[in-house]
């Protein structure tokens, strides 16, 4: 796969969207991954679709979480095959 396998979708000045941040910057420093970061009020299909639940974080392009980001769980997405 190319480009990052993490996505955070965001909005500026979410708390929960920081505490996200830091979980994801963490893990995917420790595994060598890369994320990408989208603001929700850039794209208002977006800003639409995930009001109530920021931060969602996607992992390969599916859904991984809301509101909070597992460490351990992200860990696990992002090491396991299959």
């Amino acid at each position: 796969m190319t480009g990052p396998r993490v996505t955070l979708y965001s909005r500026p000045g979410c708390h929960l969207c920081d505490d996200a941040r830091a979980v994801i910057e963490q893990v995917c420093a420790e595994l060598g991954e890369s994320y990408d970061e989208v603001s929700i009020d850039d794209d208002p299909e977006l800003a639409g679709r995930f009001a109530h639940e920021i931060p969602v974080t996607y992992v390969d392009g599916r859904q991984h979480d809301f509101w909070r980001v597992d460490p351990v769980r992200l860990r696990r997405a992002l090491t396991t095959t299959g």
